[in-house]
């Protein structure tokens, strides 16, 4: 009899184990792409570890915004800056402009402020984006004299262009042909760009 009692413990408790064994299948894992086109297996939401299911298309880029997909880091080149902006006023979205203003030292009063200056900016229709160069210096004589103060910016061709030290947005005013420019400073923060006020 007891013999019986222990072959049938012995054939009911494999069934009974596998029950409490979680399979590879029930976790769920799933593939996600990284920012950098990476792929990255996890069995959290990829938005929970900064991927996505695919990565946009071209065309998806520009409404970035309107479909929430995560931005990862920041702006490192100039163009990227410059994208990042001509696409949040083509969104007519603040808070995607907002993401590449450098905020630090910004109090809560000028804070409310420059969003809506922002807000202001992403509400007209795009023109250009144009770089603000520093000033060109005055040409001088061999004496040393100035000959001209070269207030229309003419670099010589064997000059550098110098970096950029601001953007101007050219944009017209909403529902008019009425041109309106706003200009943005630029800052580099750790190895990324921002813009301000």
């Amino acid at each position: 009899m007891r013999f019986l009692v222990l072959f049938l413990l012995v054939l009911t408790a494999p069934g009974a184990l596998i029950g409490h064994i979680p399979s590879a299948a029930a976790q769920d894992v799933q593939r996600c792409t990284t920012m950098t086109g990476e792929s990255v297996y996890t069995d959290k939401r990829c938005e929970d570890i900064g991927a996505m299911d695919h990565l946009p298309s071209p065309a998806t880029e520009a409404s970035a915004s309107a479909s929430h997909l995560y931005r990862g880091g920041c702006s490192r080149t100039l163009s990227d800056l410059v994208s990042q902006i001509s696409g949040a006023i083509s969104a007519q979205d603040v808070n995607r402009l907002a993401g590449v203003y450098q905020w630090a030292g910004t109090s809560d009063a000028a804070a409310h402020r420059i969003l809506d200056r922002l807000d202001a900016v992403v509400q007209r229709p795009l023109v250009d984006i144009v770089p603000i160069r520093p000033a060109p210096p005055p040409i001088v004589d061999d004496a040393g004299n100035v000959v001209d103060t070269n207030t229309d910016g003419y670099y010589p061709q064997t000059t550098q262009l110098p970096r950029p030290v601001g953007l101007r947005i050219v944009q017209t005013l909403k529902n008019s042909a009425t041109p309106s420019e706003t200009s943005f400073s630029l800052r580099r923060n750790y190895g990324c760009f921002w813009i301000t006020l």
